[in-house]
């Protein structure tokens, strides 16, 4: 089986939720959501009829974002669009990654004490879809430069056998030293050591980190276009 034959990744949200992040899901019928102060993904089989359109509005509630992340699925026409956004599913081809050797500030483990300064980081470079409890999803890792936390990157949807790399960000004013690389390395022989292979979300116009993580053995599986709707 190729990479590119691997159904876990078609749909990721759905098999995350399903397995290994099903206690931070709430779920009616067949749709499923995580709980709103973890993400904001919510996942509808890859057919979906009007009951269980009906069940995820209900899940979510009137006016509510339903973030359908990668999913095909359209729902009916009174869901008003909210945004669409092309991007890439990108899959860890190259050699195992190993953890990097430590040239420059350590990389940290970070914990429920550090979500204020991970919230604050997440705020001034906007990496994405980051909340409260974003950090219950796996392990993050950090750069700190005199006591700051300047760079941070984890681990956010686990469909089974793959991690997602997530949140990979680095403050304006520590850009240019190398931190995203060591930190995505990082994550990456975290998550080759347990048996699993990384992958990653990428917007197709955030040109400068798709040269990074084709340079880093990151390969394009496929082309994903991420979508949300508000709940009538």
């Amino acid at each position: 089986m190729t990479d590119r034959d691997v159904p876990a990744l078609d749909d990721p949200v759905g098999g995350s939720l399903g397995g290994r992040h099903a206690h931070l899901a709430r779920r009616l019928g067949r749709a499923v959501s995580f709980l709103p102060e973890v993400a904001s993904f919510s996942a509808v089989s890859a057919d979906p009829d009007a009951a269980e359109w009906n069940d995820l509005a209900k899940l979510l509630g009137p006016g509510e974002l339903a973030d359908l992340f990668s999913a095909p699925a359209t729902p009916p026409p009174d869901w008003e669009p909210v945004f669409r956004m092309e991007g890439r599913q990108m899959v860890w081809s190259g050699d195992a990654p190993t953890e990097p050797e430590e040239a420059g500030p350590a990389v940290v483990e970070l914990g429920p004490h550090d979500v204020p300064e991970m919230l604050d980081l997440v705020a001034r470079t906007q990496p994405g879809p980051f909340r409260q409890r974003t950090p219950e999803l796996g392990t993050y890792l950090g750069i700190r430069e005199h006591g700051a936390l300047v760079a941070m990157a984890g681990e956010r949807l686990r469909p089974p056998g793959w991690t997602e790399i997530s949140a990979v960000c680095t403050a304006p004013e520590a850009r240019g030293r190398g931190h995203a690389a060591r930190l995505i390395t990082a994550v990456a022989a975290r998550v080759t050591a347990r048996g699993e292979r990384p992958f990653l979300h990428v917007a197709e116009a955030n040109t400068g980190a798709l040269a990074l993580y084709e340079r880093l053995g990151l390969t394009t599986r496929k082309r994903v276009t991420f979508r949300g709707f508000r709940v009538p």
